[in-house]
This record gives C-alpha cells, structure tokens and sequence, in this order.
C-alpha cells in the first residue's frame, strides 16, 4: 500500500480540540505509514439513537474522521448491532437496515472523507485523497431470523463478517453469556448459515460465541474464521466471553485471526466478572419485560436499570499494559500471524484503558509494542495486514455466483 506523508498528519495534529496522541514519533510515523484495520466499532447503532456528524470532530464519541485521520485508522468495520430484545420483538432486521442506511448516509454526507468498503482488493483505490473506509461487520445474526436468503440481502448491502450471536442464544448459536445452552452449540439452521457465508464470501465471527458452538464453526467452515472483538480467557478465568487458549489455537490453524479488544471488561478480571453478571440480570430483564409485553403490563426501564448498574459497580480503572499483555500472550500463543486490533470503540460505555480512550490513541498502542521489541514487519500484521489476509482468502473461497 503506499505511504501517506507526514505532512498530511501534521495538519491533523493542528486540530485545536482534537485529542492528541502521547504515542512516541516512531509510533506516529507507523500509524501513517501502516494499514489500519480495527474489526469492531459500535457507531452505528450510536448514530441511530443520536445523530452526530461524525466527519467532523466529535468529542462526545470515540470515532470520528479528524481523530481517525490523526490516530492512523485506515479501514473501520462499523458494527452492525440489533440486541436480543430487538429479536424478540422482531424489529432486528428493520434496525440492522436502518444503520446500514445511517453508514451510507454518513458517506454520502463526506465522498471526501469516508467511503464504503466490500472487499480488500478496493482498499489502496478508495484510500485516495485520506479517505477513512468503512466496512460493515454484523454484530448477531439475528436480522437474518430463520431466513437463509437474508444472507445473500446482507451480503448485496456490503456486510462482510457476522457474529453468529450476542449476548443470548438466537436461531444460529449459543451465547456465551446465555446460561441456557438452547443447542449445545450451533443450531442445525446455524450450521447451513456458516456454509452459506462461506459461500457468499463472509467472514465467520466466532466472537460472543459459546466454546462449543465457536469450535464447531471453526470445523465447519471451509475458510479461515475471525474473533472480531475478543479478549484472552487466560487473564480473565471462567469468563467464557473470552477466547480460552484451546479455541484460538483451532482459530488460528485455521488459519484466521484473533483480533482483540480494548474494553476494560474484557481485560480485567474484576471488570470481566462484572460484564458477566450484568448480562445475567439484562437477560432477566428482557425475560420480565417479555412477560409484560405479553400480559399488556408496563415495562421496566432499561435506561434506569443500565445506570443503577453502573452506579453499583464501577469500573477499575485499568492501564494500556493490560491491552498490550493481551497481544504479548496472543502472539506467543497463536503467533505473529493470528493477532489483530478490534477495539469495541462506541461499544463500551467509555469504559476503555488509559491511553486508548478513541481512534487518536492507535500511536501508543504502537508505542507500547515497540517498547516491547516488536519490529515494524509484525506490527503491520497486527494493525491489519493479517486480517487483510483473512478476509482476501474468505472472499477467495466463496463462490456467490453459485446458488
């Protein structure tokens, strides 16, 4: 990929308000000159709930093109996410189009500053001109229903990975947060949506997933799988959420990449036991309000009962090490080839270590690397080049001519 000039970074720097990055000039100088590609950003659905121009500095988010620009981020998978609420109530899919619609309109609004991304072959052409690329990752794979053909929908609107599923059960997998194991894995509906990714050329996401239905979609698929958005269960144990070190091993002989996340709750212990407690009491929650629902009862507050949670259990604040110690162990453990960045920006109510609080702060993650001996080579494999990699070799498998 070509190199992007310096001179171009400095006038970013020259933003007034814009969060500058402690990272040092040598972290600076590769966050321009690598390709950047973080697999989980939760704009989307924040969009929806309160429209904020995010070509323009956006302080209040943790994504923005200015901050992007300055922190080095090159290709941005906009999470596409729809709760289990939402697939109760049937409104996952609507909801899925509607931020899609909201990705395009941001597009359509900057042709300057964003453009859309399907397919990693675009990505040195649309880069022209500083232009931050967005791809679409689906966060549950609950707009799909029970309907196969939704794939080949999803697919035509340029979503390229799914989470099977989030945070409960759905038709296609258990959750690892779900104590009920509704399929002991995948579903037999779930395990005809892997072939049929495979198929259109979609990146299988095993982020979220129970081990069991995560280790079958590794076995099942017949391309390399991702963990969009994942942490390692070895700092945080029994914590399912996370990737236990026998999953990423299978993830990685496969060939795909583990891509890791910044959120606090997934990177220490007392923040993960937390995390796993509060989708506990959520899941409770819906199941109440369903009843409710179904009884013509007013329903409980979510928004009341999000911020007594919060209130009830703070979180630890937690330094970049914690972050960096996650690459250190994915590294020695999978090797230099299965490790990516997907940070949960937008996604985890600010709840971000210090010195990666949004997408400026790329340059001392960098940093830290570098302080730990890693060499340029690898650090680009990490930024992007090995989810690059995997995503070519998915697309290059499928065949979406074919029905």
């Amino acid at each position: 990929m070509p190199r992007r000039r310096l001179a171009s970074l400095l006038l970013v720097l020259a933003i007034g308000h814009a969060h500058a990055a402690d990272g040092s000039t040598d972290a600076v100088r590769l966050a321009q000159q690598a390709l950047i590609v973080d697999t989980h950003i939760d704009a989307p659905s924040v969009l929806l709930s309160e429209w904020q121009d995010l070509g323009k500095l956006t302080p209040s988010r943790e994504f923005d093109y200015p901050r992007a620009r300055q922190g080095g981020l090159d290709v941005a998978f906009m999470s596409i996410y729809t709760s289990p609420d939402e697939d109760q109530r049937g409104t996952a899919r609507q909801l899925a189009n509607m931020q899609i619609d909201a990705v395009e309109a941001l597009v359509g609004r900057h042709p300057d500053k964003f453009a859309m991304l399907s397919s990693p072959a675009d990505v040195e052409r649309l880069q022209a001109g500083g232009r931050v690329l967005l791809a679409l990752g689906m966060e549950n794979g609950a707009p799909l229903g029970d309907d196969l053909s939704q794939l080949a929908r999803f697919h035509a609107r340029g979503v390229r990975y799914i989470t099977l599923a989030h945070s409960a059960s759905n038709r296609i997998s258990d959750s690892s947060y779900d104590r009920n194991r509704r399929w002991q894995g995948l579903s037999p509906f779930g395990a005809q949506v892997v072939a049929e990714m495979n198929r259109l050329g979609i990146m299988v996401d095993v982020s979220h997933l129970s081990d069991a239905a995560a280790l079958q979609a590794v076995e099942l698929s017949r391309v390399p799988v991702i963990a969009s958005h994942s942490g390692m269960r070895h700092f945080t144990p029994g914590f399912e959420r996370n990737l236990g070190d026998g999953l990423a091993t299978a993830i990685a002989a496969k060939g795909g990449v583990v891509q890791l996340t910044f959120g606090i709750g997934f990177v220490n212990r007392q923040a993960a036991d937390n995390l796993q407690a509060y989708f506990d009491a959520e899941a409770a929650l819906d199941q109440r309000n369903a009843a409710a629902r179904a009884a013509g009862k007013p329903l409980e507050d979510k928004a009341a009962f999000d911020k007594e949670w919060e209130r009830t259990h703070p979180v630890p604040a937690t330094p970049i090490e914690a972050v960096l110690d996650q690459i250190d162990y994915a590294v020695k453990l999978v090797g230099i080839d299965h490790v990516g960045l997907g940070s949960d920006f937008d996604g985890v109510s600010g709840n971000l270590p210090q010195g990666l609080r949004n997408v400026a702060d790329y340059p001392n993650l960098i940093a830290g690397l570098q302080a730990r001996g890693y060499p340029d080579d690898d650090l680009r494999k990490i930024l992007g080049g090995n989810l690059l990699r995997v995503w070519a070799a998915v697309e290059a498998g499928g065949e979406p001519s074919k029905p």
